[in-house]
């Protein structure tokens, strides 16, 4: 099942980049251009599939992301145990798996793939005394963070990272303006 309705570059009308390599008198303004699809392999998510659309166009709006086509997709922990094995190189079940492609030329869309396991999730929001919905939320901007070229340390240093700083604001942001309530 895919995320139905809300047109491309939702929210987007006051971001204008501009070409930077240009002279500032060829300057021209480029209109966002944002394609994130959401599916779900799973009965169902803690978060519902347009909110987590909305949440992924508010983290590239907020990074000032021009042009993007992003997959976000809901898996069972047998395929993202896969993808694990096959993407990451480590065996067993993840709660996320990232794929960020590179871009052709400069100035091409961001691309990337995110897959989250519910199910992963679910237990991890448990052994952290969290709502599932707020352990998904968190995931969903923490893999479009990656897919924009954001990394993290893998060890306990990671939560103090820059990344990991800038994810938590996001769902602040998020939060304070209603993106996961509509």
């Amino acid at each position: 099942m895919s995320a139905e309705g809300e047109g491309e570059g939702e929210g987007l009308e006051g971001l204008h980049p501009v070409r930077n390599d240009d002279p500032p008198q060829r300057r021209r303004a480029l209109r966002p251009s944002h394609g994130v699809d959401v599916t779900s392999d799973v009965a169902r998510s803690p978060l519902a599939l347009g909110a987590v659309r909305r949440l992924a166009l508010h983290v590239l709006r907020a990074e000032r992301i021009p042009q993007a086509q992003l997959s976000i997709a809901f898996v069972s922990p047998a395929r993202i145990a896969r993808l694990h094995r096959r993407w990451v190189g480590v065996a067993g079940p993840t709660d996320i798996v990232t794929l960020e492609h590179a871009r052709a030329v400069a100035g091409a869309p961001v691309v990337g793939e995110v897959y989250i396991a519910p199910e992963v999730a679910r237990a991890n929001a448990r052994a952290l005394g969290i709502a599932p919905r707020d352990e998904v939320a968190r995931l969903v901007v923490h893999g479009v963070l990656h897919a924009l070229g954001w990394d993290h340390p893998t060890d306990q240093r990671r939560v103090a990272s820059p990344m990991w700083r800038r994810q938590e604001a996001l769902l602040r942001r998020a939060q304070r303006t209603g993106v996961l309530s509509r």
